[in-house]
């Protein structure tokens, strides 16, 4: 969901930094291969996710929510030339995609997938975090929250996305909808946790820049 009208939100497009040809491919595969493609990151948010990188140059990168690995790719370009990104997603059946596009930019070997619930593979995660990436179903974005706030290095940045939820959060609440609950409780808790300092930007569907102290 885009929040500004379209011809601004189309300058906006149009007057940042364009997406490199390799995600291109790999956004066009995945419309034509893959259920859900609105998953993806997109090129204006893509870009965004590199920018970030880029300013912090991390070392440890976290992604928790793979899909087929073109946001990976955007945190890729910003990191360190010793820097590592561990993805997780649940769903195997993405991996060949991924490694197609893994191979192809350059960072096959700085990136390391791992495939199951990432609630109980982050805490075997024996590593400290300069950014992670939060993207995955939002009934556990609380659950991620707490799972990585002790592995964050101090500067660190958390990213959230999807925290407007295509506006639910502004809607009347529906009792049976878990997601947009959770996702008004972790706005609150990013908001009010005195360990980091928080930005919520309208950006396509909302992303969370989150500062640990």
């Amino acid at each position: 969901m885009h929040f500004l009208p379209e011809e601004i939100d189309n300058y906006v497009v149009n007057h940042s930094q364009q997406e490199p040809e390799i995600l291109q491919e790999l956004s066009k595969e995945t419309w034509q291969k893959v259920l859900n493609p609105r998953m993806l990151s997109g090129a204006f948010q893509g870009r965004v996710l590199s920018m970030i990188s880029k300013l912090l140059k991390p070392t440890s990168i976290l992604e928790i929510g793979t899909y087929t690995g073109y946001s990976a790719l955007c945190l890729a370009e910003g990191m360190a030339s010793e820097g590592k990104i561990i993805t997780i997603d649940k769903n195997e059946e993405l991996e060949t995609l991924q490694n197609k596009y893994f191979e192809k930019s350059g960072f096959r070997t700085q990136i390391e997938q791992r495939v199951g619930n990432a609630v109980n593979i982050i805490p075997k995660i024996d590593r400290k975090f300069d950014l992670v990436f939060i993207d995955a179903d939002k009934s556990n974005y609380i659950n991620y929250f707490h799972l990585i706030i002790d592995k964050m290095n101090p500067g660190g940045i958390i990213l959230s996305d999807n925290v407007l939820w295509s506006g639910k959060i502004v809607e009347a609440l529906d009792p049976k909808d878990i997601d947009t609950k959770v996702l008004l409780a972790y706005n609150k808790l990013l908001n009010t946790d005195a360990r980091i300092e928080t930005v919520l930007l309208p950006i396509r569907d909302g992303l969370t820049i989150s500062r640990v102290k």
